[in-house]
């Protein structure tokens, strides 16, 4: 350290001591040009060095005018600490020293005297006559940390204005707690109340809700045990699937949402368009089709339903791949098993064979399995106590015994066998080579029968999929299936098929064109070779672990015929765009606020004109056609001026816009002020529209 940094902290130093704050050894830290220093145990709210206040804090430091120059280098201040955030808020809300509630249970003996920050959401609350108890959890695991705030505190006053639901943040002393199950607790030196919870609308009470009930809340279910424990578990096991597949040397694929291909065959995939909504104007084939070669893709396009054809692709190339994101059914179905928007993981292997796809599916099983009980045990252990009592040990059994292997045909004689007993039991008593197996005869071979997981293998080539290799039986594929207890199947996969002429022949089959897997066709003419993969639904695995039944609560935002709910836009800023012609739009919003309504404006051919909407907490709609005009890109923003109500019919095309905050118009008197929210897209894109400062432009949306 330089002889003119030790001067300046032996300055510091001397005028500490002679401040009042000295006798205290609470300390002040002295702030110089935007820094400050840490002189004593605990720093209090510190100030920063500005042209108004400058003066006054040189006097209170005992340092001269001339002592710090407003050229002065912070280097000369070489042991200055960051500035701290509490300094900026003015309270504990983002101040510095924060340990999670997770990191104090798990610390050693070493943490009891130190003092941390606390932040997180209150629990319960329960005062005596000189002190209270409040339980805080802030997410980070399944139970909170008792904070004790004695009525001696100056912030004592913030305590009584606690109560479930509000956000909290606690300075104090870790302490050893003499209460049972629990290793620490602290001792609060000073409470803040960040936000208010007091309403007495708040849905989440103090009581037992229903997992249907909390659907309909679900932008506040994660506050709840079950549904943290959830989110806590689903964490950890992506987090392990990401580290497994490192390990095993596989490289990580983002595959397109957006695709040309059935990867299924199945037929139940969502159309993504941007051709008009009204019928009369659908672009219409000379046979009376419609034409999607008008369309953006230029072909009928769709939200995938798997990336197991985009991995093929790369590991023909790369050896060995994974994909996991999102993927899309368009089933009709309201089972507890189904959504419409799912993640797959899906992994492809150059090189494999069945036996290879297999074993490493179960290796993938295994390992996620045991980082979730290593790192969620309180978790676990809620979900045993409260939603299964045989989950620990269904998981503990699933990671210590061996998969049990049977291949379909000695499936469905086990089956026959079994019904032929007593087929009143059965809801699907019908069982012959060709059956699709249900939920009841997946989970009769691994519960009863084989009483471990289980992998099925060599399915009638008729109910798979075309790209499955043929076996040399005529009659099976290479496919299996691995079946758990609980839940039925979790995986499926297969061999791939790498013979070009089997590959053509059987896209001819089943009914798609070899014209459309041109791309599929060329990995097999050049440079093929066996290769296989599996994909697992990732809800069904985290139903699995948790126990939870039914796959709409092992998501965040499920989505299934009927509900879209709670999507990003309900509280942003933003516009909506058109050009060249007449435009009409329909908005629904959240059901519960039960909103529809209809704007309708005429759009001249060289005009672009942005309509904006804005809604209040209560649901009420206040909205309005306005016009921009056209601006160029170092223009300033324009300014709204309301349109003439013009009643039109159309649907031409329409995009959303996304506005930076400064472009943001605001909220009328009692609505909320808009925030910047996701890009939409309506029924198309029209001509990109005129460049604005700060603008972004593009499609997406639920």
């Amino acid at each position: 350290m330089s002889f003119r940094c030790w001067w300046t902290l032996g300055i510091l130093f001397a005028a500490f001591m002679a401040s009042p704050a000295a006798s205290f050894m609470s300390v002040t830290s002295v702030p110089l040009l935007g820094r400050r220093f840490s002189l004593g145990a605990r720093a209090v709210i510190p100030r920063f060095v500005t042209s108004a206040n400058r003066p006054a804090i040189l006097k209170e430091a005992g340092l001269s005018r001339s002592f710090v120059s407003q050229r002065s280098s912070p280097k000369y201040f070489c042991s200055a600490a960051a500035p701290d955030a509490e300094a900026t808020s003015g309270g504990l809300a983002l101040a510095s020293g924060r340990k999670k509630v997770k990191q104090i249970f798990e610390a050693s003996e070493d943490i009891v005297g130190q003092e941390v920050v606390v932040k997180g959401w209150v629990r319960t609350k329960r005062s005596q006559k000189s002190f209270s108890f409040i339980e805080v959890n802030d997410g980070s695991t399944q139970k909170g940390i008792q904070i004790v705030a004695n009525s001696e505190i100056e912030t004592y006053a913030e305590v009584d204005k606690l109560v479930t639901g509000s956000a909290v943040a606690v300075r104090g002393t870790v302490v050893e707690s003499p209460g049972k199950g629990q290793k620490f607790e602290v001792n609060a030196s000073a409470v803040e109340l960040v936000g208010d919870c007091s309403g007495s609308e708040y849905p989440l009470q103090k009581k037992r809700h229903t997992l249907e009930f909390l659907r309909g809340i679900a932008h506040l279910r994660p506050r709840t045990n079950t549904l943290a424990s959830v989110s806590r578990v689903r964490s950890a096991l992506a987090q392990a699937t990401h580290d497994f597949f490192k390990e095993q040397g596989f490289l990580y694929l983002q595959s397109p949402i957006v695709t040309a291909s059935d990867c299924e065959g199945a037929g139940e995939m969502f159309r993504v368009t941007t051709l008009p909504t009204e019928v009369a104007k659908i672009p219409k084939t000379k046979d009376g089709e419609i034409d999607f070669s008008k369309d953006f893709f230029g072909k009928p396009a769709f939200l995938t339903v798997s990336g197991q054809l985009s991995g093929e692709t790369y590991a023909c190339a790369l050896g060995d791949v994974y994909t996991f994101g999102p993927t899309f059914r368009a089933e009709n179905s309201q089972t507890s098993r189904h959504l419409a928007e799912f993640w797959m993981i899906e992994p492809e292997m150059a090189f494999a064979d069945l036996e290879a796809v297999i074993d490493n599916a179960e290796r993938f099983v295994k390992h996620v399995v045991k980082h979730a009980m290593d790192t969620c045990p309180e978790d676990l252990a809620f979900f045993n106590s409260f939603y299964d009592k045989t989950l620990l040990k269904r998981l503990q059994a699933l990671v210590d015994k061996p998969f049990a292997r049977v291949s379909y045909t000695e499936a469905i004689a086990l089956l026959q066998e079994e019904i032929a007993k007593d087929k009143s039991k059965w809801q699907f008593p019908d069982v012959e080579f060709g059956t699709d197996l249900s939920t009841e005869h997946e989970r009769w071979l691994a519960e009863t029968k084989f009483q471990a997981a289980t992998f099925v293998y060599d399915y009638p080539r008729d109910i798979k999929a075309f790209y499955m290799r043929d076996n040399a039986d005529g009659r099976t594929v290479a496919a299996t299936d691995l079946l758990v207890p609980g839940v039925g199947e979790l995986i499926g996969g297969s061999q791939r098929e790498e013979r070009l002429g089997v590959l053509e022949d059987k896209l001819v089959e089943f009914g798609l064109s070899p014209e459309d897997y041109w791309w599929y066709l060329d990995l097999r003419r050049y440079g093929s070779t066996p290769h296989g993969g599996y994909g697992l639904g990732f809800e069904r695995l985290v139903c699995y672990v948790t126990g939870i039944e039914n796959i709409r609560d092992a998501i965040a935002f499920p989505r299934y015929p009927g509900n879209a709910e709670f999507w990003p836009p309900a509280l942003a800023c933003w516009t909506l765009a058109g050009c060249n012609g007449v435009m009409q739009h329909r908005f629904k919003f959240a059901s519960e606020w039960n909103l529809g309504y209809k704007h309708s404006l005429a759009l001249p051919p060289t005009t672009h004109a942005l309509l904006y909407s804005q809604f209040s907490a209560t649901g009420s709609a206040a909205s309005g056609c306005r016009d921009f005009s056209a601006c160029a890109e170092d223009d300033a923003p324009p300014q709204l001026k309301l349109r003439g109500d013009s009643e039109c019919s159309g649907g031409d095309r329409l995009v959303f816009i996304q506005y930076p905050p400064s472009h943001c118009p605001g909220a009328g008197p009692g609505q909320p002020n808009p925030r910047p929210g996701g890009i939409m897209a309506g029924p198309g894109l029209p001509i990109s529209p005129p460049a604005m400062p700060g603008c972004r432009h593009g499609m997406g949306g639920p």
